[in-house]
């Protein structure tokens, strides 16, 4: 299978990131998958391999409030569902693994919205 160079970079960049972050039961991983439609995060105990909680713009909420879902608006709606979610599930610590994409636009944006709303990482 032929793959182009910018995946290959990519993977890379994300190895190198997930070999310094694990997640723990007392401080789980949020990672973020980033397309160019969409956004995705979840909070995820590496330990025994479970997704805790998860949000994207995949979800009913952007539909019916008619928001696009490739924007830093939607970013940041993300980020608060995911902060939201896992303090309900008792979760107020966690490592955050940017999966290889550069700390900056929509990524920041949602790790900011998760720090607002009460995440700590």
């Amino acid at each position: 299978m032929k793959r182009n160079k910018q995946k290959i970079q990519l993977d890379l960049r994300k190895e190198r990131v997930r070999s310094r972050i694990t997640g723990s039961e007392g401080r789980p991983r949020l990672t973020v998958f980033r397309s160019s439609k969409h956004i995705y995060a979840q909070v995820i105990n590496d330990h025994a391999g479970k997704t805790l909680v998860a949000a994207s713009t995949l979800d009913p909420v952007f539909k019916e409030k008619k928001i696009r879902t490739a924007t830093t608006a939607a970013a940041k709606l993300v980020g608060g569902m995911i902060a939201e979610k896992a303090i309900a599930a008792g979760i107020k610590k966690v490592v955050f693994d940017r999966g290889g994409n550069i700390y900056h636009g929509r990524i920041k944006i949602l790790a900011d919205s998760a720090r607002e709303k009460g995440l700590e990482f």
